[in-house]
C-alpha cells in the first residue's frame, strides 16, 4: 500500500507542474471513492498550497493580494484536514471487522495523518530535487540541497515503513484505530470570536 500510495503522491505533483498554476483545476484520474483517488486528491491540496506558500512570501506582493492569499491558505487548510478525515474513515471500514479489546493500544496518530506527513514529505523531495538540478546556483548551493535532498529520501524510507508497521499492526489487532474530528476553530463564525464579535 505504501508503494502505492507514494507513486500516487509523485503522480499528482508531476501532474501539477505540468501547469504550475495554483488555480488549475485538479483533473483525479482515479475512480471516486478509491483509496487511489483520496490520496491524489490529498496531494493535490498540498501541491497547491504549497504554491501558495511560496508566493505569499513574495515581499513585493500587493498586501490586498496577500489577504486574499491568506484567505485562501485557510480554506486550504480546512480542505486539507478534511481529506485526511476522509482518508481515515476509508481505514475505519477497511479494518472494521478487526477485533480488539480495552487492552489493545492505541497509535500516536492516526494512518491517514501519518499519509499527510508522507504527501508532505515527498513534495520536499520533489522540490529538493529541482534545487540540485538547477545551473544558476554555485556548486555550494548544490552541495546542501543534496545533502538534505539524502535526509529527506531516508526519512521516506523510514516514514514509510514506519507506516506499513502500523498498518499491519491495526490490520491484526494489535493497535486499534481511534479518530477524533479535528475540532478546527478558526474558521467557524459560531467559535471564533473575532468572527462571532467577542473581541474588537
Amino acid at each position: 500500500m505504501i508503494s502505492k500510495a507514494i507513486s500516487v503522491f509523485k503522480q499528482s505533483i508531476n501532474d501539477y507542474h505540468q501547469f504550475d498554476c495554483v488555480n488549475h483545476p485538479i483533473e483525479n484520474p482515479y475512480p471516486t471513492g478509491s483509496l487511489e483517488a483520496l490520496l491524489y486528491h490529498k496531494n493535490w491540496i498540498d501541491a497547491v498550497q504549497w504554491h501558495l506558500e511560496d508566493i505569499i512570501r513574495d515581499p513585493n506582493i500587493d498586501p490586498v493580494e496577500a489577504l486574499k492569499i491568506k484567505r485562501r491558505i485557510d480554506a486550504s487548510n480546512q480542505e486539507r484536514t478534511d481529506m485526511v478525515e476522509y482518508l481515515d474513515s476509508y481505514f475505519l471500514d477497511l479494518y472494521k471487522d478487526v477485533k480488539t479489546d480495552v487492552s489493545t493500544p492505541l497509535n500516536t496518530e492516526t494512518p491517514a495523518w501519518a499519509f499527510d506527513r508522507l504527501s508532505i514529505l515527498e513534495l520536499k523531495i520533489y522540490h529538493m530535487e529541482q534545487e540540485v538540478k538547477r545551473t544558476d546556483v554555485t556548486k555550494e548551493h548544490i552541495q546542501k540541497c543534496q545533502e538534505k535532498l539524502d535526509v529527506l529520501l531516508q526519512q521516506e524510507i523510514d516514514l514509510s515503513t514506519a507506516i506499513e508497521q502500523l498498518l499491519d499492526d491495526i490490520s491484526a489487532g494489535r493497535k486499534k484505530m481511534k479518530v477524533y474530528k479535528q475540532m478546527k476553530m478558526y474558521n467557524d463564525p459560531n467559535l471564533n470570536p473575532v468572527l462571532y464579535g467577542g473581541l474588537r
